[in-house]
């Protein structure tokens, strides 16, 4: 009998879906509003009918549909594509997240609203919606614009932060409170575990997909992209993030594979599917009356996104060395919010720490944004002309010097290309001490198990930790090694940068600093492998026996573990720079 209530509420559902988005497509509308439309007119809060039987199994298929929403997101994202966008995505991005957050929970305080309320609408208003904007340049046109670039670039570093933002909520929500150490070690331990996902999966995965290719069959393909898909959320949920964090991650992992567009093509007819029931839901839970009764805070708060957003994105994107008009266009593009808030909203209200009005407030605000994005985009041109006409003289030529200074002070031929070697460098270290840390917090995590299940099996603790250390460290070598070799080439670098030619004690300055430098990095990184691992240290004397074991099994094996290690980097780098063969 179940069964057969399911099986009409979503006849129901995509009925009114399909005459709604139908009408909303002939008026050239945003679909996703009609979306969410067939939602309030389905949803229990619409009389005379209660279309809806079992409303708790839709809630469940809609959140499927956040896992195909955040995995398309995924696909789009592209590690390329950021290294590409510069400066201007990350302060721009950086800045309307900042200020919208602050706007949003100040907001929230003045209307009386609890801290959480007013914290979470923050982070609701913080973030644009991907899929409108997209949607909304590529009907008008304008896709192939230099300001829709620099959207594209800001909404791949909001994606980025986003998935941050929803894992620190979570944190925050089951603390109770926030605390500067905690959000710290919170993103501490988010930044590690995304990192090192992003190097496994990046080795791992295009690869099985690309064995899996070889089949020629499009649906054992299709059910490998989905168990990774999933796979990879069941571990992110044993991680304690959000499963949004998850099917982001693997789908960013599988934009790198060949077969992407195979991907994206065996992928879209699901995600609609699940993507439509997700907003569908969003409009199950929306309260018409809320429109009446807070009406004022509605208002107010879609006043905020544009204008607030209008001014930080513009600024980010004016500061960062672009003009005025370019600035403006960036800035009314990205006026409106989106997916994201809607799955800030749901986690709210699963964790249970936002209030029952707040999700149909954003709702609301979204709504409006949304019908309005179009018009902004279209009314950035006239809106900066009469801006610029408006400006004073003395200001305007102050603004154009400072675009053309900041231009003319961006690394260009050589300094270009060692600016990018030392970035390169540096991301080198960063993923090789990460890779490191997580060796070690890994060996911490076995011997937990070893306590608690094999504990009979091993003498004492005592040998246990050192097992435990021991592999951890042997396993961590090739990284040490490479790190090393790594701030050796920096600072050496850095050297022949620094000092300059000419003098008695060049020579041996540099040779100084290029070895002094590694050693007290390499010391650096022991000390803090050392705070890391403090539960499976052994006793002094075994610890000392270990790091000369180490000690002596690097001399002796130096070579191999560069060896073993370059062929990891070579993988990975042939991942990340493959040729798009892949298109059908």
């Amino acid at each position: 009998m179940h069964g057969a209530e399911f099986i009409q509420d979503l006849a129901v559902i995509m009925l009114i879906a399909g005459i709604v988005t139908i009408i909303f497509h002939h008026f050239k509308q945003p679909i996703v509003l009609g979306y969410i439309l067939a939602g309030v007119i389905i949803g229990p809060h619409t009389p005379p009918f209660e279309l809806i039987q079992d409303d708790r199994t839709i809630k469940i298929v809609a959140e499927l549909g956040v896992v195909f929403l955040m995995f398309s997101l995924g696909l789009e994202f592209n590690l390329k594509k950021l290294s590409r966008v510069g400066v201007t995505a990350f302060v721009a991005a950086l800045g309307e997240i900042v200020l919208m957050t602050w706007i949003g929970y100040e907001i929230g305080r003045y209307f009386g609203w609890n801290t959480m309320d007013s914290l979470f609408l923050g982070a609701m208003l913080a973030i644009s919606s991907t899929t409108i904007i997209v949607k909304a340049l590529d009907e008008l046109g304008l896709k192939h614009e230099r300001f829709a670039h620099l959207i594209f670039g800001i909404l791949i570093v909001e994606d980025i932060l986003a998935i941050g933002m929803i894992a620190l909520l979570s944190g925050i929500a089951m603390n109770g409170s926030v605390d500067a150490g905690d959000v710290f070690v919170t993103v501490g331990k988010l930044s590690l575990f995304m990192i090192v996902a992003l190097v496994l999966g990046l080795l791992m995965v295009p690869r099985l997909l690309a064995y899996v290719a070889k089949f020629k069959s499009n649906e054992v393909f299709l059910i490998t992209v989905l168990a990774l898909c999933f796979g990879f959320c069941l571990l992110v949920l044993q991680m304690e993030y959000s499963i949004a964090l998850g099917a982001f991650m693997i789908g960013a992992i599988m934009a790198e594979a060949r077969q992407l567009h195979l991907i994206e093509r065996l992928i879209a007819p699901i995600r609609d599917m699940f993507s439509a029931l997700f907003f569908v839901g969003v409009g199950l839970l929306f309260n018409p009356t809320v429109l009446v009764t807070y009406a004022l805070p509605i208002a107010l708060i879609t006043v905020a996104v544009v204008l607030g957003k209008v001014f930080a994105c513009g600024l980010g994107t004016f500061v960062s060395g672009n003009d005025g008009r370019t600035s403006m266009r960036v800035g009314m593009g990205l006026s409106q919010i989106g997916e994201f808030s809607f799955i800030i909203a749901s986690l709210g209200l699963t964790l249970q720490v936002t209030s029952d009005f707040l999700y149909p407030i954003v709702v609301a605000v979204s709504a409006v944004t949304t019908l309005l994005t179009p018009y902004l985009i279209k009314w950035a041109d006239p809106v900066s002309q009469r801006a610029a006409n408006a400006m004073p003289d003395g200001i305007s030529r102050l603004a154009n010097r400072y675009t053309a200074w900041l231009q003319h002070t961006q690394p260009d031929g050589d300094r270009a290309a060692l600016f990018k070697i030392v970035l390169r460098i540096v991301a080198q270290v960063i993923v090789n001490c990460a890779m490191t840390a997580a060796v070690f917090l890994a060996g911490i995590y076995i011997f937990g198990v070893i306590e608690k299940h094999l504990a009979g099996s091993i003498a004492d603790e005592h040998t246990q930790k050192a097992i435990v250390f021991g592999g951890a460290l042997a396993l961590s070598l090739p990284f040490l090694i490479a790190t090393y070799r790594k701030l050796n080439a920096l600072s050496q670098l850095l050297a022949e940068i620094v000092i300059g030619e000419g003098g008695r004690f060049v020579h041996g300055l540099r040779r100084l600093i290029s070895e002094v430098i590694p050693l007290l990095s390499i010391a650096g990184i022991l000390l803090l492998i050392g705070l890391l691992s403090a539960r499976i240290l052994p006793p002094t004397n075994t610890l000392l026996l270990l790091l000369l074991a180490a000690a002596i099994t690097t001399a002796l094996l130096w070579k191999t573990f560069i060896r073993w290690h370059s062929r990891l980097q070579i993988a990975l780098f042939e991942t990340l720079e493959h040729p798009d063969e892949e298109k059908a």
